[in-house]
């Protein structure tokens, strides 16, 4: 902590200000002022002193304040002035009024025109203290909900489930039944699979879309670091700890957190999760007072938690509090249908990203991505046409420019769409009722069935197309 008087605060050096969050003391009385920067020694923050109100709104305009002190009652400019300015210039900055003139009236009135809090004085110096690292907790939260609040925009209707076969049918209305309802979630299916995407969805469709969602890959992070970054950390609690630290909990309080890999997780891990999820309480590393938090969970897990329950690897009371409602993720292999829809998805997408404009794949191109087995699913895929695109060099991405794993899929011979001259996706969509039909000797449910859409959706394509069946 570095207090600044009101002569040197110009020229405190940029990079201070910078590493930590300041805090401005308006106070006209020199030993009141000294008082309160005193009692402030040694919290996680710039000290600003400022022995006038003008200088305070001086200071207020041109720096990012995180927390304001103000006495009240002050010459010419008064405290409830430093605080509309001070929300004015930065909603997220955060101010207390302290008083020796405490009277209902201002301190509801300084409330309503969203002070943080109200102290009177003679203040405890604990008292004092403790509201301004409450203020600077509230104010590091706000600004990280913020950030996370832009990150979760990025992922706008173009990032929706992309499928149309049954089983992602069966996925999206899933999702949509889990958005409704506040509850525990648990996404399984294998890596690459789309569990955070799903995972994603739930949260944007649900009442806590405007709050932060925030992921964890518990598999990602060492043991012994998980648990402080889950549930953050006290100054002091281990060698190193020089501040408080909020953990994830905390940032994702009122919105979501997504703990993917869960059963990465360890026993001890488990342990405290089970707690969070019984009665929305945990405690953060060295402290001893629980905290509250308001948040969804949803996890993932590409293993068999069963198996894991078997060999005592996994606390099977927290896996049917995690399981409220489970969502599989289908391998790419059993949703084949979902290719084409999912190549030219991200064609767009890539084509757009790297400013590459090509206008889609040859069909021997589909027909190798159709026989894939895609052990890496979705993820795999993806980053196949990512290359696609990269390393093209016509109009329509070719043989030549897909991976050789992909290619010896593509030696297979014998299928008709391997003799199929490039066409739309509509002509391939035509192609496969078509083939589908025939191969079901005309029976629609079948086709249907096959297909992943529902009987009346085939009538309207058959309609639609001119298919004779």
């Amino acid at each position: 902590m570095q207090a600044v008087t009101p002569a040197e605060h110009e020229i405190t050096s940029v990079s201070s200000s910078d590493a930590l969050p300041t805090v401005v003391v308006t106070e006209d009385d020199p030993n009141m002022r000294a008082l309160v920067v005193n009692v402030l020694q040694g919290i996680d923050a710039e000290i600003v002193a400022m022995e006038s109100s003008q200088e305070s709104l001086d200071f207020l305009e041109t720096h990012d304040v995180a927390v304001v002190v103000s006495d009240l009652r002050m010459p010419r400019i008064g405290g409830m002035e430093v605080l509309q300015f001070a929300k004015q210039r930065n909603p997220l900055t955060q101010v207390i009024m302290v008083t020796g003139y405490a009277t209902v009236e201002s301190a509801v009135e300084s409330l309503k025109a969203g002070a943080f809090d109200y102290i009177c004085k003679p203040f405890e110096n604990v008292e004092l203290r403790h509201t301004v690292e409450r203020a600077l907790a509230h104010w590091r939260l706000s600004r990280e909900n913020i950030r996370l609040r832009e990150v979760n925009r990025a992922y706008t209707e173009s990032d929706a489930i992309i499928g149309r076969s049954a089983t992602m049918e069966e996925v999206n209305r899933l999702i949509d039944a889990a958005a409704a309802y506040d509850c525990a979630v648990l996404i399984t299916g294998e890596s690459g699979s789309g569990k955070e995407l799903v995972a994603r969805q739930i949260h944007m469709r649900g009442a806590r879309r405007d709050e932060s969602f925030v992921a964890i890959n518990c598999a990602a992070i060492p043991e012994q670091i998980i648990e402080s970054e889950l549930f953050g950390y006290q100054k002091g609690a281990f060698t190193g700890a020089e501040r408080a630290k909020p953990g994830l909990f905390e940032t994702a309080n009122g919105g979501t957190i997504f703990l993917d890999e869960i059963n990465n997780a360890s026993l001890s891990l488990q342990a405290k999760l089970l707690r969070v999820l019984q009665d929305a309480t945990f405690y953060r590393l060295g402290d001893t007072e629980p905290r509250q938090v308001n948040v969804r969970v949803i996890a993932a897990t590409n293993r068999d938690i069963q198996d894991l329950i078997a060999q005592e690897q996994f606390r099977e009371d927290l896996y049917y509090r995690l399981r409220v409602i489970e969502i599989n993720t289908p391998p790419l292999r059993e949703r084949r249908d979902d290719i084409p829809l999912l190549a030219n998805y991200f064609i767009g997408k890539y084509t757009k990203r790297f400013n590459k404009p090509m206008e889609g794949m040859t069909t021997r191109v589909l027909g190798a991505l159709m026989r894939h087995d895609w052990p890496g699913n979705v993820r795999e895929l993806e980053n196949v046409i990512q290359r696609a695109i990269i390393l093209g060099r016509g109009k329509t991405i070719d043989m030549d420019s897909l991976a050789p794993d992909i290619l010896q899929a593509g030696e297979v011979s014998g299928r008709a769409i391997d003799h199929m001259q490039p066409q739309t996706l509509e002509e391939v969509e035509v192609y496969f009722v078509r083939k589908t039909l025939r191969e079901t000797g005309g029976d629609r449910a079948l086709c249907a069935e096959i297909l992943g859409i529902d009987k009346s959706t085939l009538w309207r394509k058959i309609k639609r197309y001119n298919i004779e069946e």
